[in-house]
């Protein structure tokens, strides 16, 4: 069985706060000069192998939309449709948002810092209204109407993220347009689940193994009712296209 359509999935590039090591979630953080070398190095990956995409569909955090411009101006696919959504926005971290790893970690435990961060169901607490990292009086989300969590878990963000999948992305594919995807560490994580258990793999609740690093491009080839021909898609690296999961493919920062 061949593939009808193609969805290419894209981490954004690293942040600053990538490098930093800390939660960045929805606050709206930028890339580091890294990340910018990364998108555009994306770009010229899907350029050289001519996965060029026909549509983008990205959040409204500036890493993920530079990422999409640096990408799309190295491909000389600057002037195809962008699609931007909250949908799309990386997890909100609630109160864990701001902060570094490591305090996180000597104050909660590794543990339950791991079962916030990869368990499907694992929720942190929630943001204290009024909080500095908090999104209450953003601009972006009160004229769009979006009620802001105050905590998400990749269940949460799942949810909230299978609707835009489902009318936006799915009507392109369904269109014949090859579609990327530019995104967050959990949407890609959780979507990524999304598209396997309709390909009849299990659900799994632990996702430490669902990772892409930042700058990491996925390829999905889906059937004409978008079902997966690979569940997991295949990775696509500087020297092709690799097996997925590849060892590359190890925890990184959200």
């Amino acid at each position: 069985m061949t593939g009808s359509s193609t969805l290419l999935l894209l981490r954004h590039g690293e942040s600053a706060w990538n490098a930093a090591d800390r939660f960045a979630g929805w606050v709206d953080v930028p890339l580091s000069a890294r990340g910018r070398v990364q998108a555009g190095r994306c770009g010229e990956l899907l350029r050289d192998t001519g996965l060029l995409p026909d549509v983008v569909h990205t959040s409204l955090l500036r890493r993920a939309v530079s990422t999409a411009d640096l990408a799309l101006d190295a491909a000389d696919r600057h002037w195809i449709p962008v699609r931007r959504s909250w949908r799309l926005n990386e997890r909100h971290y609630g109160a864990l948002q701001g902060r570094n790893r490591m305090q996180v970690r000597a104050e909660y435990g590794a543990d339950l810092l791991r079962f916030w961060r990869r368990s499907f169901r694992g929720t942190p607490p929630p943001i204290t209204p009024g909080s500095v990292f908090g999104q209450d009086d953003d601009v972006r989300y009160r004229e769009l109407g979006v009620q802001v969590p105050r905590t998400e878990s990749i269940a949460d963000v799942l949810d909230r993220l299978r609707p835009h999948y489902e009318s936006e992305i799915a009507g392109d594919l369904r269109a014949g347009r090859t579609v990327l995807v530019v995104a967050h560490g959990n949407v890609l994580r959780a979507l990524i689940r999304h598209l396997d258990t309709l390909a009849g793999v299990p659900a799994d609740d632990d996702l430490s193994e669902v990772q892409l690093p930042t700058g990491a491009l996925l390829r999905y080839d889906l059937t004409d009712v978008l079902l997966p021909v690979r569940p997991g898609g295949v990775l696509v690296g500087a020297a092709g296209v690799t097996g997925w999961p590849a060892p590359a493919l190890r925890a990184t920062s959200e």
